[in-house]
Parts: structure tokens; C-alpha cells; sequence
């Protein structure tokens, strides 16, 4: 069977795929529709008639012969891809060594085989089973989330009555930003017979969510009794259960529960619940919903909840997924790009200051951990602002802030020990006897006061009932308290 082709002295072509079985056939067209002219080799005379048929540009080799490149034109990228491992083998060797700047993309039949591959030069190694697997789990992951949008948005059409939304306590940018946005969904739902109010408990303590709370002019109400009585339906946004992170009774009925940290207990009656631990922030599960509902998002929502992503992500350098880094990307156009600036910017409040020179001054370290007490605090935000500051410091692997307000003492940590998850340890350490848990990286713990309320002096306080508490923190973590470097 005569070559094919008509390709002159030095000329190049951009593509080249090596092997035209199934993978390769399916390559080889996918590349001469969008990329134009595509050289294809395959050893089958058989299979490059048919080729030819088809108007591609087939030749016939055997990959396999070093020789096999004589008379064809340079390539800028090759696709080996036939389903003999030594054939795709011999001709990544081959075109590694006459072409050092080319880009090779091998397949591989197992993961020993791939190691191989990428020994010999291969660039990128295609694993199609691992390739399947993967593009199985992503499709079945978009419609289960698809899914439960569209049954979301079918339970909010179905209701008549008030929403109450409730965040966590002392809530933040991404509690806020998906209270936002579930109000939006259920406004787009049922606007004529479904109104929403959302609600917090503790304070709006952090000088940028009290910027973001007026600058977006979210309504947002102080939980009290006789307001939650007045709501024909609860939703739970960023909290996993009653009583978790709120002061709602555990018996509590809620409809609708939405959050990224665990679990949550007591939720048989709840109608909707989506908790999803493995993704960075619930503000990117209810950018999910509106994306897969196509409901047109409010600049104030969108930027609500793109700042909700990046606080809880730290900018998308904690607990980031590649879900969290594509709802930004869409919502990154609808956002008020001046409005996030200014809710980034805000000015330093004096009790913020105070803390942070608070927990710089009396910070000790202890190999590699650090506490610092900050005494008595009103603004219980700036605790984590404090945490955030010290682990940044030298030396310090693990940063344990801890201060009292009236009712409660409060404790904020950062962690970077990868071998550590310090919101388990919060949780050991602390759940007994308080609110506490979180993520490898970030955590905090609430003990409730419920014995000490009247006493008068606060801070003497603190040091009496911590010095017990950190002990079973400090056992739980193997740290030897009368060794280290104390500070």
C-alpha cells in the first residue's frame, strides 16, 4: 500500500497520533475537528485504508522500530497510544531522543506501566481507566448536586409562610453570604407566598463582616424566642444542627440544613439537608445551587459570597477544593469588585488592637505551640484575628488563643502540624464541656460559664479554670509541659 500524506522536505505538523485504536481514533477526530491536520501512524494496513477513507492524514508504521520516524515530518506533539505497552514504550524513547522539546502524551494500561512511561519522557502519561473512573465520579457528583438544587428550590416553591434563616453564632462572611443566598433562591421560588428574615446570635464582632453586613445592607436580626416561634420553617446555613454552634434547643425542629463541617445529630426531621465537609465553604454550595438552578445572581449576593470563599479558604490557601476555586471563577464577574474592596479594607477597631497586643505580650511557646491569653474580651472576632497573626510567627506550628467574655471563655486555634487535625482536638479536648471543633488547620472551642456567672473578676477567672483545661489539651497532643522553649 503506497504512503499517503505529500508532506515536504522539513515541514511540520503540530499533531501526531501514534496507534489508531479505539482511544487513538477517538483523539485523532476529536483534534482534526477543532486543530485541522492531524498525522496519524498505525501498523494495521487495514486500519489506515479506512483512515485514509475518512480523509485522514494515516501512514503505516510499527511504533515499535526505532526507524519508524524516517521520511515524516517533525511534530510539535505526539499521542502515543496504542494498547501494547512495550510498543508505546519503544516509540517514547524513540521520540525522546530525536526530539527533546517535543511534547509526548503516552498511554498506559496499569500504574506500573505509567511510572515507566514517564521514566522514558513522557510528559503526561493517560491512564483511560483512571480517566473514566474520574470523569464517572465528576458526572454523577454535577447531577447528584443538580438534583438537589432543583429539590431545594422545589420544597421553597412549595411553602407558604416565613423562612427564618439562622447562621452560626458570632456569624461570619460565609454564614452571612449564604444566608444571602438562600434567600435569594427561595425569593426567585416563591416570592408571592415565602418571606425570609435571617437571624445570628452572639455579635457581629469583626470590624470586615460588620463592613460587609452594611456595606451589602443585609438585613440580619438578633435570635430571640418569640421571633423563631413566629417562623412557620428554619433553615440551619453554615451550622450542622440545633444547638451546634447555636442556641437553638436540641429538640428543636429545623426544615433545612446547608453547611461544609460535620454531621450534625437530630436532623430525622429535617426536609432538605446538604452537609458537605469536603468542600471549602458553605457559600460554595449555595453558589452551586444558583449556578445549577440558573437564577439570576444580585451583585450584593455574589459578592457576599465570593467573600464568604475566600475568608473561609483564607484566600484559597486552606481547605480549598477545585469546586470552591469554580465558584468563584462564576462569581467573580457578578461581584462589586469596589464593595469587596472596601469590606477587605476596613479600619482596625481599638478592642481588636488591644487583643492582638494582648496575645503578642503574653504568648508562650512550648515546642511549637503556642498560647496566649488575651484576658477579658468583648469582641470575640478578635480572637481569631490574634490566632491568625501568632501562627505566622517562627518556630510555632500550632497557635491556641483563649480569652473570657461574660458568659463564656472562648478559644481560637490555627494549626499547620500536618500531622495533627486540631479540630478534633478542640473536640476531645473541649466537647464535653462546651461548643468545639472545626478543621485540621482551624478550630475554636466555646465553654459556657454556667457556674462562674456572677463572679466579678473575669480575667482571675481564666487563669483558675484554664490551667485544668489546657492540661487535658496539652495531654491529648503528647506535649511535655515542663520541656520546650517557654517565651
Amino acid at each position: 500500500m503506497p504512503e499517503a500524506g505529500g508532506y515536504g522536505t522539513g515541514e511540520r505538523v503540530k499533531y501526531a497520533v501514534l496507534g489508531c485504536g479505539s482511544t487513538g481514533y477517538h483523539v485523532a477526530m476529536e483534534l482534526s475537528r477543532k486543530e485541522g491536520r492531524v498525522l496519524v501512524l498505525d501498523r494495521d494496513e487495514g486500519r489506515v485504508k479506512e483512515l485514509r477513507d475518512q480523509n485522514l492524514d494515516a501512514m503505516i508504521r510499527d511504533i515499535s522500530d526505532p526507524g519508524f520516524l524516517s521520511g515524516l515530518p517533525t511534530c510539535e506533539i505526539a499521542f502515543v497510544l496504542t494498547g501494547n505497552h512495550q510498543a508505546n514504550l519503544a516509540a517514547v524513547r524513540t521520540l525522546r531522543q530525536k526530539f527533546p522539546q517535543m511534547h509526548i502524551v503516552a498511554r498506559a494500561l496499569d500504574p506500573i506501566g505509567a511510572g515507566m512511561l514517564e521514566s522514558a519522557g513522557a510528559d503526561f502519561v493517560l491512564y483511560p481507566q483512571q480517566v473514566v473512573a474520574r470523569a464517572a465520579i465528576n458526572q454523577v457528583n454535577r447531577l447528584h448536586v443538580s438534583r438537589l438544587s432543583q429539590r431545594l428550590h422545589d420544597l421553597l416553591a412549595g411553602w407558604e409562610g416565613t423562612l427564618g434563616i439562622i447562621t452560626h453564632k458570632n456569624p461570619d462572611p460565609d454564614a452571612i453570604g449564604s444566608a444571602m443566598a438562600l434567600a435569594a433562591i427561595a425569593g426567585n421560588a416563591n416570592p408571592q407566598k415565602l418571606t425570609c428574615r435571617i437571624f445570628y446570635d452572639g455579635i457581629i464582632g469583626h470590624q470586615e463582616n460588620r463592613t460587609m453586613v452594611n456595606l451589602l445592607d443585609i438585613r440580619m436580626e438578633k435570635m430571640e424566642p418569640q421571633t423563631i416561634q413566629d417562623c412557620t420553617y428554619l433553615a440551619l446555613v453554615d451550622c450542622p444542627a440545633p444547638g451546634m454552634n447555636n442556641t437553638l434547643s436540641q429538640r428543636t425542629r429545623v426544615h433545612i440544613v446547608i453547611d461544609h463541617h460535620n454531621d450534625g445529630h437530630g436532623l430525622e426531621g429535617a426536609a432538605f439537608v446538604d452537609i458537605r465537609p469536603g468542600i471549602g465553604a458553605t457559600a460554595s454550595i449555595l453558589s452551586q445551587y444558583l449556578q445549577e438552578l440558573d437564577i439570576p445572581v444580585d451583585k450584593n449576593v455574589a459578592t457576599g459570597l465570593l467573600y464568604g470563599i475566600r475568608s473561609d479558604t483564607r484566600d484559597f490557601k486552606r481547605n480549598v477544593t477545585p469546586q470552591d476555586l469554580s465558584n468563584a471563577a462564576f462569581l467573580l464577574p457578578l461581584t462589586d469588585s469596589d464593595l469587596l474592596d472596601q469590606i477587605m479594607s476596613p479600619s482596625l477597631s481599638q478592642e481588636t488592637l488591644d487583643v492582638l497586643g494582648n496575645a503578642i505580650r503574653n504568648r508562650r511557646i512550648q515546642s511549637g505551640y503556642l498560647f496566649a491569653n488575651v484576658g477579658f474580651v468583648r469582641n470575640r472576632d478578635s480572637l481569631p484575628q490574634a490566632a491568625d497573626l501568632l501562627i505566622s510567627l517562627e518556630g510555632v506550628n500550632t497557635a491556641l488563643v483563649y480569652g473570657i467574655s461574660d458568659d463564656a471563655i472562648i478559644i481560637s486555634s490555627r494549626n499547620r502540624d500536618i500531622r495533627l487535625h486540631i479540630g478534633n482536638v478542640l473536640e476531645e479536648a473541649f466537647g464535653d464541656i462546651g461548643d468545639a471543633g472545626g478543621h485540621p488547620n482551624m478550630a475554636a472551642a466555646t465553654i459556657p460559664l454556667s457556674y462562674f456567672r456572677r463572679v466579678k473578676n473575669k480575667e482571675e477567672l481564666l487563669s483558675l479554670v484554664m490551667d485544668p483545661l489546657l492540661k487535658k489539651f496539652t495531654g491529648l497532643v503528647g506535649l511535655d509541659t515542663e520541656a520546650g522553649n517557654e517565651i
